[in-house]
C-alpha cells in the first residue's frame, strides 16, 4: 500500500503541486472511509485469529462471511455519499485555483467523484486482507494486493502523462487507475476465496447476517475505527489551517506523510502479523509467546523507526526532489521531513503496541491515546502557527511533538496491562 501510494504521487508530483494538493486534500476523505472500514478489518482479523487459536475453524469461516456481507453493504454506502456530496466536501479547503491557474477545488472533486466508482471495491479489499491476516495467510494477501500495485505502476503513466495511444488525463487518470486496479484486486481475491483457499463459502454470503457475530465484529473493530477514522478528521482540520498558505504546504503534507509511510505502513504491518500471533496465543492461552513476540516487533519496528529518522533528518533534500521540481517547494518539503524524523522511532511504537492490544482483543486503549493526542495537535498547531517566525512550521511540530508523547503514553500503559495478564479472558 505504501508503494502504491507513492506510485501515484510520483507521477502527479510531475504534474505540479496544485494536482498534488487536488489528490492531497480529495485523499483525505478516502483515508476517512477507509478508517471507517476498519471496523470489519480489524474486527474480523482479531475473531478470526482467537476462533483458530480456540480449534474452531467453522467460527471463523462464520465470521470471515458475516465481515465480508457487511463490508461490501456499508462500503457501497458510503461510495454513493461521497460521490454525491463531493463539491460540498471540497469547499471545506476552499483552494480555488493554485499560482499557476490550475483549478485545485474541481480537480479534487473530478478525482473523487471518479474514485467513487471504486471505492466499494477498495475499501472491501480491507476487510479481505484483514480476513487473510488472521488467518495466519499474510503472503496470499499481499501478492494480491501487488498485482494490483502493478497494474497501478503501468497505467499510472499512461493515463496522467498520456503516454502512446492513452489520453493524458492528469488528475483524472490517476484516479481511473487507481479504482480500475482495485476492481482487480477484489476480482482476485473473490476468486481465492471461493475456488482455492475457502475461507467461507459462497453459500455463506447469502445467509443472513449472524447478528452475534456482526455484534462481535464490530464491538472490537469500532474502536480502532473511530480512532481511525478521527486522526483523519484532525488531519483535514490541519490541513485547513494549512490552506491560509497555500497548496504548497498542504503538497508538502501530502507527499510527506506518504513518504513517512516507509515507517508507519511497514510498522503497521509488522502490528498486523502481530496482531494475529497475538491473537491466537491469547486464545490457546499462552501468554508467554505473546509477551516474546511483542519484543521481538519492538526490536524489528525501533530499526525501521531509527532508519527512517537518518533519511529523514539528513537525506531530505534528495527524497523530496523525487518528487518536486519547485526549488520553494523542495525547501518546504526537507523542512518537513527533517522536523518528522525526530518522531519516528516513537511512532513505530505506537502502531505495533496498538496492534498488540488489538489482538489482545483490547481496542479501546489505543483509541484513547491516539484521539486524544492527535487531537491536541489542533491547539498546539493553531498556537504555534501564529508566531510568525514559525507559521506552516508550527503545524510541523506539532504533528511530531504528539507523536513522541503517544509513543511513550502507550507502551507504559501496555507494559502494565500485559504484567496483570493472568486469565484467560477471550472475546469470541
Amino acid at each position: 500500500q505504501m508503494t502504491y501510494n507513492l506510485t501515484d504521487l510520483f507521477w502527479i508530483g510531475h504534474v505540479g503541486s496544485g494536482a498534488v494538493a487536488a489528490v492531497g486534500t480529495a485523499g483525505f476523505f478516502i483515508w476517512f472511509s477507509n478508517a471507517l472500514t476498519f471496523s470489519t478489518a480489524i474486527g474480523s482479523q482479531v475473531t478470526v485469529s482467537q476462533s483458530l487459536g480456540l480449534k474452531d475453524t467453522e467460527k471463523a469461516k462464520q465470521y470471515s462471511a458475516n465481515a465480508f456481507k457487511f463490508s461490501v453493504i456499508f462500503s457501497t454506502f458510503i461510495a454513493i455519499i461521497i460521490y454525491f456530496a463531493a463539491p460540498l466536501l471540497m469547499k471545506f479547503f476552499d483552494l480555488g485555483i493554485d499560482e499557476t491557474g490550475f483549478n485545485v477545488t474541481e480537480a479534487s472533486i473530478d478525482y473523487l467523484r471518479i474514485i467513487s466508482y471504486g471505492l466499494p471495491f477498495f475499501l472491501t479489499n480491507f476487510t479481505y486482507t484483514g480476513i487473510f491476516n488472521g488467518y495466519g495467510n499474510p503472503k496470499v494477501q499481499f501478492f494480491i494486493n501487488s498485482s494490483g500495485l502493478f497494474l497501478n505502476m503501468i497505467f499510472d503513466p499512461l493515463l496522467i502523462h498520456g503516454i502512446g495511444f492513452f489520453p493524458k488525463l492528469g488528475v483524472k487518470g490517476a484516479a481511473l487507475s487507481t479504482s480500475f486496479s482495485q476492481i482487480v484486486v477484489f476480482i482476485i481475491f473473490s476468486y481465492f476465496v471461493s475456488k482455492r483457499i475457502r475461507l467461507f463459502s459462497l453459500k455463506q454470503i447469502f445467509e443472513k447476517f449472524d447478528k452475534l457475530k456482526i455484534r462481535a465484529i464490530l464491538k472490537i473493530g469500532i474502536p480502532e475505527a473511530f480512532r481511525n477514522s478521527m486522526f483523519s478528521v484532525f488531519a483535514m482540520i490541519l490541513a485547513k489551517i494549512l490552506a491560509q498558505w497555500g497548496p504548497i504546504p498542504i503538497a508538502v503534507q501530502k507527499i510527506g506523510s506518504q513518504i513517512e509511510a516507509l515507517s508507519w505502513r511497514t510498522s503497521s504491518s509488522v502490528a498486523s502479523a502481530l496482531s494475529t500471533v497475538v491473537g491466537q496465543n491469547f486464545g490457546a492461552n499462552k501468554y508467554k509467546r505473546i509477551k516474546l513476540g511483542y519484543l521481538n516487533a519492538l526490536i524489528i519496528i525501533s530499526g525501521i523507526g531509527l532508519l527512517t529518522s537518518y533519511l529523514f533528518i539528513f537525506q531530505g533534500m534528495w527524497i523530496s526532489k523525487l518528487f518536486f521540481s519547485r526549488p520553494e517547494v523542495i525547501q518546504a518539503s526537507v523542512i518537513y521531513l527533517r522536523i518528522l524524523g525526530y518522531s519516528q522511532l516513537f511512532m513505530c511504537i505506537e502502531i505495533v503496541t496498538g496492534g498488540a492490544f488489538n489482538g489482545l482483543g483490547r481496542t479501546i486503549p489505543p483509541a484513547i491515546v491516539s484521539i486524544v493526542f492527535t487531537g491536541s495537535r489542533i491547539p498546539f498547531a493553531i498556537i504555534l502557527a501564529s508566531i510568525d517566525s514559525l507559521n506552516e512550521i508550527g503545524v510541523w511540530w506539532s504533528i511530531s511533538g504528539t507523536s513522541i508523547i503517544k509513543g511513550i503514553v502507550i507502551i507504559i500503559w501496555f507494559y502494565f496491562y500485559i504484567t496483570k495478564l493472568k486469565e484467560k479472558d477471550t472475546v469470541v
